[in-house]
């Protein structure tokens, strides 16, 4: 079979709490809802409802690392947290936008740490891997695809050449170019023209596993104020948002601004995906 463009994997992030900071991998196992570890915990206020970057910056400043058996969190002024990885304790419910799920609460203990830092009542929870939180069919189609405490679809895919482009446009308005932690992607491609992914149908991993990973970019990814935010820092300013307004704005959304492509897994549960992995994909016409 004949592909249009031909890339590879770049890089490969895990982000373990939503909207607290990322983990870069050299390979990761990837299922149905995505990479594995992906969004499988989240902070969520007293009534069960999720906590971001949007209202609180600072959880950037949270930053996990994955050990085989836990994973440590640290931040400004706080004592590493240890969470073991397949702990939970009570059944309780949290809702992340419009969907109420099934999850564990984490304890007292990752309570008090999360409140403390934030400065406002928080709890840790786990997502109920029984429980079953589908993306939107308006944009899979016939295709059932879970995913766990992200926005609404398993994977973000993102170009290299997409963050090279806007970092140009930023030098060029006399700003300091900024990293991709700031676009919190899971796969990034090297070797595409810029955007390409806008234009993809559905990528073909060479994994050396049976015939590979398959996944379908189905829908543009909006873009919120989390990129304003620093991760160094975790200070917002707008001209990172203000920039995109200049020349991403999607009519297939309403005019959001769109920056990366939410995919959906057609094929390659539980495959190993690894950094230097080749890519190929079709354009779409449609």
């Amino acid at each position: 079979m004949s592909f249009d463009v031909s890339a590879e994997i770049a890089a490969l992030y895990v982000y373990p709490i939503k909207s607290c900071a990322g983990v870069a991998l050299t390979e990761c196992f990837l299922d149905s809802s995505g990479l594995d570890l992906d969004r499988a915990w989240m902070v969520v206020d007293a009534q069960g409802e999720f906590l971001s970057q949007r209202e609180l910056p600072r959880m950037a400043l949270i930053r996990p690392t994955l050990k085989t058996t836990e994973m440590v969190l640290r931040a400004p002024g706080m004592l590493a947290l240890h969470i073991n990885i397949d702990a939970v304790e009570k059944p309780v419910l949290a809702t992340v936008w419009s969907d109420t799920v099934d999850a564990f609460d984490m304890g007292d203990l990752a309570a008090q740490w999360f409140s403390d830092f934030l400065g406002t009542k928080a709890r840790l929870v786990r997502f109920n891997p029984d429980f079953q939180r589908l993306s939107d069919t308006r944009w899979t189609g016939a295709v059932q695809a879970p995913n766990l405490f992200s926005d609404g679809f398993p994977v973000l895919v993102l170009s290299q050449t997409a963050l090279d482009e806007f970092n140009a446009r930023r030098v060029a308005a006399g700003h300091d170019a900024v990293g991709m932690e700031r676009f919190r992607p899971n796969i990034v491609l090297k070797s595409l023209a810029a955007h390409d992914e806008d234009r993809l149908d559905v990528l073909h991993i060479a994994t050396g596993q049976d015939d590979g990973v398959q996944l379908k970019l189905v829908k543009p990814c909006p873009r919120c104020p989390i990129p304003n935010v620093d991760p160094a820092t975790g200070v917002s300013h707008p001209s990172v948002g203000d920039l995109l307004q200049t020349y991403r704005r999607n009519d297939l959304l309403g005019g959001a601004v769109t920056f990366g492509m939410n995919a959906i897994v057609l094929q390659g549960d539980g495959q190993v995906l690894r950094l230097g992995q080749g890519v190929q994909g079709n354009y779409r016409f449609d």
